[in-house]
């Protein structure tokens, strides 16, 4: 006797997704269903292609699907589509899906870096991402992977290093995702003194006025402190989420803090802590190192009640990958550091869906109901 689709259905509809915590067939994440006598396949649509647990929702649909009487061969494919974040819907005249601000409450913690290497990670993941370098006093994006910044001519004028069509700024593209830096317009040489409704306008024009196309993710490197920047982009974009990055000693963490403090006062939801410059292992020695000490990220999680993404391990090879313009996720993408960014980018990759999920994104609210 052949499968039918309602046994199928059945067993996947005790499937749970394990961030959003409702069944494969509710989510209406089972794609293509097709059975052909014994012989039954399908894909799960996944919210996101950086999903990291696809091993365990393939696991447990299977397990399911043998306590079918008789079944035959079970094929199953993935695909993914990625919700996009209400709140932005009206805000901005941009089809980009989800934002996610990447901050601290200091410099010198990294975040760039982190900012930077978290894009490419979901780039590489299959994710439509860009990158937008937010940081208008210390632009160091274009450095870091390897772009040119604009040029000051001996006139006194500017050449910019990016191309402008029908009224739009072209980001560059690398590494599978599309770039934008306020260091393409303006040269370093020459300094932005800048008040607040300057810099807001600027960053709406980065918003609006670059043609990112479709993204599923613009990934935001924000400049540090708690200033003007970030009220512009909360107000700008109402969707934005927020990273927070911290080094492991006290200090940092105290200056992190404020960071995550303004993001709560803005209202703009948090994705998580990452931590950087973590404990390493001596590859010569192989003893564990905390150079900076250790556990300062997962206390500051904890203290705010936020997810804790992970340490990413202090490495020579993030240094040099920056200043080479190849960031580790590519340089170096057998080593632990980027093992570890690949790992963080999956989740805030989940985390992006879970808060869409919990607004009401994921799917209709009826069905929610």
């Amino acid at each position: 006797m052949a499968i039918t689709e309602q046994e199928v259905l059945a067993a996947l509809s005790r499937v749970i997704e394990p961030e959003l915590q409702k069944d494969l067939v509710t989510l209406n994440m089972i794609k293509d269903l097709t059975i052909r006598g014994q012989d039954v396949s399908f894909k799960i649509e996944l919210t996101t292609p950086a999903c990291p647990l696809k091993d365990v929702m393939e696991r447990a649909a299977r397990a399911e699907l043998a306590k079918i009487p008789n079944i035959g061969t079970i094929t199953i494919g993935w695909t993914s589509n990625v919700a996009a974040n209400a709140r932005m819907r009206g805000a901005l005249d941009t089809p980009i899906k989800n934002i996610i601000a990447v901050a601290s409450g200091k410099g010198g913690v990294g975040k760039s870096t982190v900012a930077v290497n978290l894009a490419i990670a979901l780039g590489q993941a299959g994710a439509r991402v860009g990158l937008l370098d937010n940081d208008v006093y210390g632009p160091n994006v274009p450095l870091m992977v390897g772009l040119p910044m604009a040029e000051l001519l001996p006139d006194g004028h500017t050449r910019p290093s990016v191309a402008q069509k029908d009224g739009k700024l072209i980001p560059a593209e690398k590494f599978g995702i599309k770039i934008f830096s306020i260091g393409f317009i303006y040269p370093a040489e020459a300094p932005l003194v800048w008040r607040g409704p300057m810099l807001h306008s600027a960053i709406r024009q980065f918003l609006q006025d670059v043609e990112w196309g479709e993204l599923d993710y613009l990934v935001v490197d924000m400049p540090p402190g708690t200033g003007d920047a970030q009220l512009s982009l909360a107000q700008t974009a109402r969707g934005v989420m927020g990273v927070i990055v911290t080094t492991p000693q006290l200090v940092s963490m105290s200056d992190a803090l404020k960071g995550l403090a303004t993001f709560e006062q803005l209202k703009v939801p948090i994705i998580g802590v990452i931590e950087n410059m973590g404990p390493y292992v001596d590859p010569n020695s192989g003893q564990r190192v905390a150079l900076f000490g250790e556990g300062g990220g997962e206390r500051l999680a904890a203290l705010k009640g936020v997810p804790f993404l992970g340490s990413i391990p202090l490495d020579p090879m993030m240094r040099v990958g920056g200043d080479s313009g190849m960031p580790v996720v590519v340089a170096y993408p057998n080593s632990e550091a980027a093992r570890k960014l690949r790992e963080i980018a999956g989740l805030v990759a989940g985390r992006v869906s879970v808060l869409n999920f919990q607004q009401g994104n994921v799917i209709p609210i009826s069905v929610i109901q």
